[in-house]
């Protein structure tokens, strides 16, 4: 489920790359956090500290990768995040 989530989220990147659409990129973003929070709470709370680091910082770069251009400090994920 981790995999899908994150492959879906790429591809929603990969066909912004073009346009660079801040709103849209965040919206991408929000989606996929939502995902895992969903499935973080019907799995027993899996994502743990090691994993919340990790997958906050790939949605992040990715997420730039693409063209989102905001503060280097900021994160990205912490408006949705849930775990």
């Amino acid at each position: 489920m981790s995999d899908q989530a994150l492959d879906t989220y790429l591809h929603q990147l990969i066909a912004l790359q073009e346009t660079k659409n801040p709103e849209h990129i965040m919206k991408a973003v929000e989606e996929v956090v939502v995902t895992f929070n969903v499935m973080n709470e019907e799995n027993d709370y899996f994502i743990e500290t090691m994993e919340r680091e990790e997958l906050a910082d790939f949605i992040d770069k990715a997420a730039r990768l693409v063209g989102l251009d905001i503060h280097e400090d900021e994160d990205i994920t912490e408006e949705w995040r849930e775990w």
